[in-house]
């Protein structure tokens, strides 16, 4: 006689580990406790570590920046107390320490898959006029960009690129759609069928009406 197979409960762990290294910590906390990555915190999808910089900065004034050799406007995030920062962390396998650069690779969907796969990720938020080149010489296993335009800071960038990263990860959206398989947006509608705008009539393309969903996908796809 086959005995039934026996259900375990098995602790959810972790799937990705976010660190995030920066000068202003609560800049995070409004967005890290509402809506999608709530959620996903309190499912133990994800976990959100925020470091603030000056932990790690020595002297009275908890310094972590200072004015560029050389001369030139601004002032510099020094490498030290990001070093430490790091150190303080430990190792962890499949880690990837990124640095946010105006230089650095465009974020894409296929960057953001690819970083997906990794057990935590270690996010390095420049500010000021920028960071001692050290830092991306001998810390950083990658820098990477948003876009070509300048911020004050790597912390929005920090959180474009941890949403990006998370939606990649299963059962952080309520559906198992793919950004591959959409190839870009449509357009979408929801009620009312028809608005009226001044003298316009607004209406809701009559194939997402018919119910055929063999026609709504030929459409969404053109």
């Amino acid at each position: 006689m086959q005995c039934p197979l026996r259900k375990t409960k098995t602790k959810m762990k972790n799937k990705l580990e976010v660190v995030i290294l920066t000068a202003f910590p609560k800049i995070f906390d409004s967005y890290l406790n509402e809506s999608l990555f709530k959620r996903a915190i309190a499912k133990k999808i994800l976990k959100f570590k925020i470091v603030n910089l000056r932990d790690f900065a020595t002297g009275k004034h908890k310094k972590i920046d200072d004015r560029p050799f050389g001369g030139g406007p601004g002032m510099v995030l020094m490498v030290e107390p990001i070093t430490k920062a790091l150190k303080s962390l430990g190792a962890k396998n499949k880690t990837r320490t990124i640095l946010f650069s105006t230089r650095g690779k465009k974020l894409d969907a296929a960057m953001a898959k690819r970083l997906s796969k990794y057990d935590r990720l270690i996010l390095i938020s420049g500010r000021y006029e920028g960071v001692d080149e050290r830092v991306a010489e001998a810390l950083a296993d990658e820098e990477v960009s948003i876009g070509d335009f300048v911020l004050s800071g790597g912390e929005l960038p920090a959180l474009v690129l941890s949403e990006s990263v998370a939606r990649f990860l299963p059962g952080f959206l309520g559906k198992l759609e793919s950004l591959e398989e959409l190839k870009g947006s449509y357009p979408v509608y929801t009620r009312p069928e028809e608005f009226k705008l001044g003298k316009k009539k607004l209406k809701v393309p009559q194939v997402l009406l018919s119910g055929d969903h063999k026609k709504i996908e030929e459409w969404r796809r053109k």
